[in-house]
């Protein structure tokens, strides 16, 4: 049998936990110090954080140590992203009961590590303590490199509505599990280890991007948030929404399941941590290879499919 964390004690834990971490430029002085030294060199520090607890938003019968390191650090490295900035360093909290296993903790750090690659940025430091509910908690900083930071309150009538990234397969990926399916698995890797377009949010806000947010509730909620920052309405149009024939194929193993939604659309307009980016553009702008429109802003409030108001969906934490 592998040691716990209890075995080897918080002190023993934070120090093979570091010794897992690489640095990067960005990082002057890491983990292993009273505190973390992070580059600014653009004056400014975009920070965000965020929470994951067992059994809210993840399960380990469904996720390993890995994904949920991916996972931790996505939802958070795509908030970075969305301001338009550049990731640049994690801080990472853990709260666990002392019977876990240090291979789950091992892999839960070697999830963060790999993501924070995948943005260019590093994990700089963080604290252990024991609890009865095992927690994750992040803290992410980025660099705008001189740019500004896009809002959510700056769409305009007029502006074009674009998403970059996947829309609907962690949801779908959800309940693939939720239903004991063991596919599409792109579906279920979605679902553990979400993809965020890391740096599609920099370009955005150097094409003129109005507004912008990660799609970690649902695409109807989130764009909500901006309509009601801007006060606007966003006006979307299902037909203009990416095909996705791994997204059709759940659906269709959910349906002869009797699990889920019926159509695609559903899953895309309501679903979130797909952590994929919502933008708002000028109507001039030419939208690079990777984005695709999907709506546009108007007078009025609120968000609007088709014409019609959208029944409610999306995730919320106290709903």
């Amino acid at each position: 049998m592998g040691s716990t964390i209890g075995d080897i004690g918080e002190f023993g834990l934070i120090a093979r936990v570091t010794a897992r971490f690489p640095q990067t430029e960005n990082v002057i002085i890491g983990p292993g110090d009273d505190a973390a030294v992070v580059r600014a060199a653009d004056g400014r520090v975009v920070a965000t954080t965020d929470l994951l607890v067992e059994g809210q938003h993840f399960r380990r019968e469904w996720s390993g140590g890995r994904d949920v390191g991916h996972k931790a650090a996505a939802q958070n490295l795509a908030d970075v992203a969305a301001m338009g900035a550049r990731p640049t360093a994690l801080l990472v909290g853990l709260a666990a009961p002392p019977d876990l296993a240090t291979a789950w903790t091992d892999a839960l750090s070697d999830g963060l590590n790999a993501e924070c690659a995948l943005a260019g940025a590093a994990v700089a430091g963080g604290d252990v303590v024991r609890s009865g509910t095992l927690t994750i908690a992040v803290t992410a900083l980025g660099d705008l490199e001189g740019r500004a930071p896009v809002r959510r309150d700056g769409a305009r009538p007029g502006d074009v509505v674009a998403v970059c990234g996947t829309l609907g397969r962690s949801a779908a990926g959800l309940a693939l599990l939720r239903a004991g399916a063991d596919g599409p698995a792109e579906c279920l890797a979605a679902h553990r280890r979400p993809r965020p377009p890391y740096a599609e949010g920099p370009r955005a806000a150097e094409l003129g991007a109005t507004a912008m947010l990660d799609v970690s509730d649902g695409l109807v909620q989130d764009l909500g948030h901006v309509a009601a920052a801007s006060g606007v309405s966003v006006a979307l149009r299902t037909g203009a929404l990416p095909a996705d024939p791994v997204l059709d194929e759940a659906v269709r193993v959910l349906a002869e399941l009797g699990a889920g939604p019926a159509r695609p659309a559903e899953y895309m307009l309501a679903g979130g941590e797909d952590h994929a980016l919502a933008a708002t553009f000028p109507a001039e702008t030419g939208l690079p290879t990777g984005w695709t429109e999907i709506g546009v802003v108007t007078e009025g409030d609120g968000v609007t499919v088709d014409g019609a108001a959208p029944v409610r969906g999306g995730w919320s934490h106290f709903g």
